[in-house]
């Protein structure tokens, strides 16, 4: 089972010592959220940065909305940072559900989904090496991994799930253990009906404070605000694991249920919790 470490975005300045404190220690990968009418860092600038910081870890949009992007550019930027990682960057990809975010990009909230669909294959096709259309050729540089970086979807409806095994190399599961493991199912069984081989990767995503109080106040309060459009902030914030004991058990039930990967995301910019998280999960 890996572990990844999830960044908080109330400050992009303390990113880097995150990221070090992280790729010295037992993580897998970086997390990073995304949001256009926020005040958070964009995420592919961000880990573009922490990519020349670190030597090791994945570095992982967690999820990118892709729909709010130009796709040509955006094969372009994900391809830059693929190779120029060495083949660290994880691509995951949603559609987004804030109206603010697509209005400020000038897309259209009810076609988000469709207009992923339309990005994937164009996607798929340029980090391939073939041209844009006719009038334009290919959009490099090649990604480090061939056929593009690894692509994760994020979603709970059937059609976010669908994309997985039509398109994607595993699923990002942002639910407790008590429902993600029906979503896994779905995923897996989606997988085989498309004739995929092998398994997809099911990485699962837990929010933790793990300090003093004022750490877990912090992180209330940064959940509250950034779920704050969903009309219900304080169940997310509710949510919220402080414990050592509770968040090794829920590490341990993510891996009961198969998950390859959990992503402990943090809200609380206080960096020791990437110390403390270290010693839970070594």
């Amino acid at each position: 089972m890996n572990v990844g470490l999830g960044l908080p975005i109330a400050d992009p300045a303390v990113l880097i010592d995150w990221a070090r404190r992280a790729d010295a220690g037992p993580f897998s990968t970086l997390g990073l959220l995304d949001r256009l009418v926020y005040d958070n860092p964009e995420p592919l600038v961000a880990l573009a940065v922490l990519a020349g910081a670190t030597t090791r870890v994945r570095l992982q949009t967690e999820v990118l909305l892709a729909p709010l992007r130009e796709t040509a550019l955006l094969a372009k930027q994900t391809a830059t940072l693929d190779r120029m990682s060495g083949g660290r960057l994880v691509l995951g990809v949603g559609v987004g559900g804030r109206l603010d975010d697509h209005a400020a990009a000038g897309t259209d909230l009810r076609t988000r989904g469709r207009r992923l669909d339309e990005q994937l294959p164009v996607l798929r096709r340029l980090w391939s090496g073939a041209p844009l259309s006719g009038e334009a050729g290919p959009i490099g540089p090649a990604p480090a991994r061939p056929g593009g970086p690894e692509l994760l979807f994020g979603g709970f409806k059937r059609p976010a799930l669908d994309r997985v095994a039509r398109w994607g190399d595993g699923f990002l599961a942002a639910a407790a253990p008590s429902w993600a493991g029906g979503l896994f199912d779905t995923v897996r069984t989606l997988w085989a009906e498309h004739g995929r081989a092998g398994s997809p990767r099911i990485v699962a995503q837990v929010n933790v404070a793990l300090g003093p109080d004022e750490v877990a106040d912090e992180a209330r309060t940064a959940i509250g605000d950034y779920y704050a459009f969903t009309g219900q902030p304080r169940f997310m914030a509710d949510g919220l694991l402080t414990g050592a004991g509770e968040i090794k058990d829920t590490i341990a039930r993510f891996a009961d249920l198969g998950a390859d990967e959990v992503m402990l995301y943090c809200y609380g910019r206080d960096a020791g919790q990437v110390d403390r998280l270290a010693d839970l999960v070594a």
